[in-house]
């Protein structure tokens, strides 16, 4: 019995010992495979993990794409730039950061004057803060009001508060108690702290002497952290002031993203220390331009030292093509410039300080050329301003009667061989008339002589009046008119932001009222105001027979050293002038060829050896006159049109002077853009 008991037992225990022994092989399986896992299947993205914690990612910019004029000239360009970039080791002291900033300042000759405004400013805030605290000018504290100070000290008052309130306070005065040595100290110092917290690579100098990037290459040991960005790049622009402020402006290595353009760039994935676009094209086509950024890993020697492994290769951003001829543009600037230096402030033109021109291609709207200066009447001092084409507003005057005369023959309220006697109109008690009297007139004569009379009957028509010799107007319809004008008005683009492919533009000043005398002033272009750019797409519509094409400057984009297109611009067609109206296009294109033919655009114009159409535009602006001519040609196939406005460029009387634009402006251009282009 005994026996029988003793052997179950040792039964059971061996089972026991079995079901152990298979629960511990499991347990060593499941332990097996999820080693096998991790050191196997997930090897890679644990390996990122660590890599992520024990290293930091550092972006660095490639080189920007360039932008080319339409036939292949180098309005922008990037070119080598060797720079000292800076990667802080770790353990280093507030003191040691100065200690090696002054030793930059004592080993290399760096040149002040290469830092901007914000540079100086920021490094007077860092300056005072290594001043004695017993010193009022202490952290700038003297430059805060004593409620500021209050703020400050009790905690209510931000960092970002302080610094703003002192950027307003900092200015040459202040910038002048640095030493050259103390400035150049203090920005190589905030260049070093900047980017401690992120452990990215900081840009401390740009652009440095190929004997000094040797140097430091060879006293690596004496600066520890430093080293030379043998594949920096910086912009140069080759027209200097041509176009400057349409092609716009790159922010630096040492600037980063600007201020003004955090947010959007931000947003748009872009890091704190990227150079990128702060205006105009360069701004507009940044994406293009900007590349694709290189992304290292950086860890840290037994040294505290940084190393950084490439993980992404940079990729060299687009290049850019617009449609701008450089050539061309040159001329334009160089008779802009010489015809307000010449006539600004002269007898007769003593308000006249801006002028603007533009050209475009009314097939397909491509900007050819823009161009504007703006000169200090006092100090005759000029400004570069073709941004100013679609920036700017000015009165258009009698330029737009072309969409009033069409306006007019579309709603059939007057026809294309009716009269109307141009003769001063007495509107109770108030005279009203065009320059000179110019007897029976028709649509196309009207806009050779530019009749304001034949202009106000189409208004007072469309409002649903008569007119009546020495009576006041009555106009049932005047506020519909005032909208049904402005309808039609946009047919042709004005009122309306163009499109064109760049920050900044505008679209009009809407006049204020809504009384007769008003309307009659809106039907001559002397109540709303416009762009040039807004006057050219008006013209082109014309000269493309009622279509209207978007303006624009992007031609294609395209890898760099390769022909391989990767963005081009289509030709987009807006807007047409509605089936059935073409005759009446053709009406207002007759009398802007009669504009010309008949010497009412200037002889200059006439004498072309292309023929040109044309129309004049005097708008009253107080005491002074705004003068404007717009055209196309040749008339039988359009290849360019045009706007140019000089604003209050005349006195406002019989004394007015000569239409500057058509006298000494559009001629020599459309001369320079036939030889450039010839008619085949």
């Amino acid at each position: 019995m005994a026996k029988k008991r003793t052997a179950k037992t040792q039964k059971t225990v061996s089972k026991r010992i079995l079901a152990l022994s298979l629960i511990i092989l499991g347990l060593f399986a499941v332990l097996l495979a999820r080693l096998i896992w991790l050191q196997v299947i997930e090897n890679r993205a644990y390996t990122e993990k660590k890599d992520d914690y024990t290293s930091v990612r550092q972006y660095n910019s490639p080189p920007r794409g360039q932008i080319y004029d339409r036939n292949g000239k180098v309005l922008a360009k990037t070119v080598v730039s060797h720079n000292f970039v800076y990667t802080s080791p770790q353990g280093m002291s507030y003191d040691d950061y100065e200690f090696y900033a002054d030793r930059i300042v004592h080993v290399f000759d760096v040149d002040p004057d290469q830092f901007s405004t914000r540079d100086k400013q920021e490094a007077y805030m860092t300056w005072t803060g290594w001043l004695d605290p017993e010193d009022e000018r202490y952290q700038a504290r003297n430059l805060l009001s004593a409620a500021q100070r209050e703020l400050l000290d009790s905690g209510e008052m931000s960092e970002s508060e302080r610094y703003a309130a002192l950027m307003k306070k900092i200015g040459d005065e202040q910038i002048s108690e640095m030493s050259d040595e103390d400035l150049v100290k203090a920005v190589i110092y905030q260049r070093m702290t900047s980017n401690i917290a992120a452990g990215q690579e900081s840009v401390i100098l740009e652009d440095v002497s190929d004997a000094d990037a040797a140097y430091l290459v060879e006293h690596k040991t004496e600066f520890p952290g430093f080293d030379v960005d043998f594949g920096g790049w910086k912009r140069e622009y080759p027209y200097g002031e041509t176009l400057s402020d349409v092609i716009g402006t790159v922010s630096s290595s040492t600037e980063g993203l600007p201020a003004d353009k955090l947010e959007y760039y931000t947003a748009r994935g872009y890091q704190l220390n990227a150079p990128v676009g702060k205006s105009g094209l360069e701004l507009q086509y940044n994406d293009l331009l900007a590349g694709r950024e290189e992304i290292s890993l950086v860890t840290y020697n037994s040294n505290g030292l940084a190393q950084t492994e490439v993980i992404q290769q940079a990729q060299k951003g687009y290049d850019i093509v617009i449609s701008i001829d450089i050539e061309l543009q040159q001329t334009m600037d160089d008779v802009v410039k010489s015809t307000l230096q010449s006539n600004a402030g002269a007898r007769r033109r003593e308000n006249f300080s801006s002028l603007f021109m533009c050209m475009m291609e009314p097939e397909n709207g491509s900007l050819l050329a823009l161009s504007g200066y703006q000169m200090d009447l006092e100090t005759r001092k000029l400004t570069y301003f073709a941004s100013g084409n679609y920036t700017s507003l000015v009165n258009p005057g009698s330029s737009i009667k072309g969409a009033t005369v069409y306006m007019g023959l579309t709603e059939g309220v007057v026809q294309p061989q009716e009269t109307i006697m141009d003769e001063v109109m007495n509107i109770g008690g108030e005279e009203f008339g065009s320059f000179n009297n110019y007897g029976p007139v028709d649509a196309r004569r009207a806009l050779s002589v530019s009749s304001n009379v034949y202009m106000f009957n189409i208004a007072i028509r469309l409002a649903g009046g008569s007119y009546v010799n020495g009576q006041p107007l009555s106009l049932p319809n005047d506020q519909e008119t005032f909208v049904k004008m402005r309808q039609y008005y946009s047919m042709f683009g004005l009122g309306n932001a163009t499109g064109l492919d760049i920050p900044g533009e505008v679209d009009s000043y809407v006049g204020v009222g809504s009384n007769p005398g008003l309307l009659l002033n809106f039907a001559i272009g002397q109540f709303d105001m416009y762009t040039p750019v807004q006057l050219m797409q008006y013209i082109s519509v014309i000269a493309e027979d009622g279509r209207m094409y978007e303006p624009h400057f992007f031609q294609y984009a395209q890898e760099v050293n390769s022909e391989e297109v990767v963005d081009m611009k289509t030709k987009n067609l807006k807007n047409t002038v509605p089936e059935g109206t073409e005759d009446n296009i053709k009406v207002v294109q007759e009398g802007m060829r009669a504009c010309v033919t008949d010497g009412n655009c200037g002889e200059k114009l006439k004498n072309l050896e292309q023929p040109m159409a044309a129309k004049t535009g005097t708008a009253e602006v107080g005491d002074w006159t705004t003068a404007n001519l717009v055209g196309y040609g040749p008339v039988d196939d359009p290849k360019v049109s045009f706007a140019c406005s000089a604003p209050l460029s005349s006195v406002n009387s019989k004394d007015v002077a000569p239409n500057i634009c058509g006298s000494d402006v559009v001629p020599p251009v459309l001369e320079k853009y036939f030889e450039l282009y010839p008619v085949k």
